[in-house]
């Protein structure tokens, strides 16, 4: 896979506004209503994840999933975290503050 640029990253960003660009990685931060619900959306992305081939790193606490990309690889960020990041936002909804 070919690292994306710092200006292809940024650009691509502009379509992803859950998502911000640092450490080499993109990063994102999504609350749920309780731990059922983060839970859920978790086991849901695994299986994108699976379905990609492509496995982020993430934490979860509580109600709040914290999911950082980049391809391993490739030491740095390519296009296929990009797709993975459109296949999370399609099945997570964070809560609007």
């Amino acid at each position: 896979m070919k690292l994306l640029s710092q200006e292809q990253i940024e650009q691509q960003l502009l379509r992803y506004p859950d998502w911000d660009y640092y450490d080499n990685a993109l990063h994102a931060e999504f609350e749920f209503e309780n731990f059922k619900d983060c839970f859920s959306a978790m086991s849901r992305v695994a299986f994108e994840c699976e379905a990609l081939n492509h496995h982020p790193d993430w934490t979860n606490v509580y109600n709040v999933l914290t999911i950082s990309l980049s391809t391993h690889s490739a030491k740095g960020v390519t296009d296929k975290d990009f797709k993975l990041a459109e296949a999370i936002d399609l099945i997570v909804e964070p809560e609007d503050d």
